[in-house]
């Protein structure tokens, strides 16, 4: 008796079980159960200002400076991209014992936090990847999705 190779059934998020037909809802990127919708609005390209913006919470920043930068920001992700992001993770580089920061826009806090410091959920899953040096910062999202911006304002897919 010979075997006959039967074809398989391809199971994809967002699939229909039964036929395995992709729904229409859109793409899913991330891995694991905290999958994440990730729009093309997203994925644009990050203006200089942004950038600046981001670079200056090194300046040691008052709390009204920060309230008032952590504002701007808010409305100019509103405005360009339709979400807004939890906060930014970036290195620091005021220099010893920090090696990172945090601008919460939530609460327009800023953070600068050293190598051995614990870092608040959801900003600890942009930890490593701001210290690989590769990125001017992440953007950290509710959902917990991260999305980490090259120098030049490029976004990095998930």
């Amino acid at each position: 008796m010979g075997f006959i190779e039967q074809p398989r059934r391809v199971v994809r998020p967002g699939a229909d079980t039964t036929t395995g037909q992709r729904a229409a809802s859109g793409p899913v990127t991330g891995a694991g159960p905290a999958r994440t919708r990730v729009g093309a609005e997203r994925l644009r390209v990050r203006p200089e200002q942004f950038l600046g913006a981001v670079r200056r919470l090194d300046a040691g920043l008052d709390p009204a400076a920060c309230r008032g930068l952590a504002d701007w920001l808010k409305e100019q992700y509103a405005t360009a991209f339709g979400d807004i992001p939890l906060g930014f993770l970036a290195t620091c580089y005021l220099g010893s014992p920090y090696v990172d920061h945090q601008l919460d826009l939530t609460h327009a806090i800023v953070q600068h936090f050293a190598p051995a410091d614990p870092m608040p959920s959801p900003f600890a899953a942009a930890r490593m990847l701001v210290r690989t040096g590769a990125y001017a910062y992440v953007e950290v999202y509710d959902s917990g999705l991260v999305l980490p911006v090259l120098p030049d304002g490029t976004v990095v897919r998930p």
